[in-house]
């Protein structure tokens, strides 16, 4: 029985916060079927981020993986945004659910089908660099020559030299498979600062100070419940500050949209490498002494 929109716009962004591991032999068939639609298209695309990592290093999807990653650059290899909507049409026509969504460094086309979503990120050049998620500023020269890969029994693009590509998001150990602990070592990785295209730290500042409505507010707690005073709170590519007397921080966030948080308590800091945030929420984080690292989507709201 088909599902309906609804019905599939629901699943999917169920399954976004479950992160349940893929069924690879699906993953695959949806990989195939999407790269046929993109070739019929005359679009260009790159494998990215886990899925590049496993077509480089292990010759297969990653098993824990939940989702396949493609990038095309707008302007880029004959690439326009004009050929987004025809190839979400034939998508839709082989029964995927899609949705287009727009931000001002990417447009996101989430595809969703055999429960699994490809997200399909169409990049903008922002100040010679594409922001990966969290916010990692890859210089455009990686992307300029692509590099052709055997994959799944055909060839795939990946950017070039992938191990310059890997080592950019992974860091230098990305060569090791880790289900849980690389999210650390992508924020270690990561440029200090602000991602290219993003509001610089005076406006930050002013929007913290003046416009509540462009932030959101962080409650942490220790673990007996108490707030915690002094605490570090980054929120990857966009900005780094501390818990004042109440245990509150605020920062600027350019929209609703899923954010890597780090925090930092005592020394001891713990990545949440996906949460949903909306500018004028407020948001409680809690530490799990079971668990310090690999959790997800954990912030409450207020």
């Amino acid at each position: 029985m088909e599902l309906s929109d609804a019905e599939n716009a629901a699943l999917m962004h169920e399954l976004e916060r479950a992160i349940p591991p893929m069924d690879v032999r699906d993953g695959e068939k949806l990989l195939l079927e999407a790269k046929e639609v993109f070739d019929e298209h005359g679009i260009v695309f790159f494998l990215r981020q886990g899925t590049c990592l496993g077509a480089v290093r292990d010759q297969a999807l990653i098993p824990w993986d939940d989702d396949l990653d493609l990038g095309s650059i707008i302007d880029m290899h004959g690439f326009s945004e004009d050929m987004i909507g025809p190839a979400v049409e034939s998508l839709r026509a082989k029964g995927c659910y899609v949705e287009v969504l727009h931000d001002g460094l990417y447009t996101a086309v989430k595809i969703f089908n055999y429960r699994i979503r490809i997200d399909w990120q169409c990049y903008r050049v922002v100040k010679g660099t594409i922001a990966h998620y969290p916010g990692v500023p890859f210089p455009v020269s990686l992307f300029e020559e692509l590099e052709g890969v055997d994959f799944l029994g055909t060839t795939f693009q990946v950017p070039s030299p992938p191990d310059d590509y890997l080592q950019c998001k992974y860091g230098p150990d990305w060569g090791t498979p880790k289900q849980v602990g690389y999210e650390k070592d992508v924020l270690d990785a990561m440029p200090k600062g602000i991602v290219p295209g993003r509001p610089g730290r005076l406006r930050q500042f002013l929007a913290v100070r003046f416009a509540p409505g462009k932030t959101a507010r962080l409650l942490v707690l220790d673990e007996q419940d108490e707030p915690v005073s002094g605490a570090g709170v980054l929120v990857a590519g966009l900005n780094q500050t501390k818990t004042n007397r109440k245990g509150v921080a605020r920062s600027y966030l350019p929209g609703p949209d899923t954010y890597a948080v780090a925090v930092t308590v005592n020394g001891h800091e713990e990545v949440l490498y996906e949460e949903s945030m909306t500018p004028g929420g407020s948001y409680v984080y809690r530490p799990d002494p079971e668990q310090s690292e690999g959790r997800y989507f954990v912030l409450t709201e207020e």
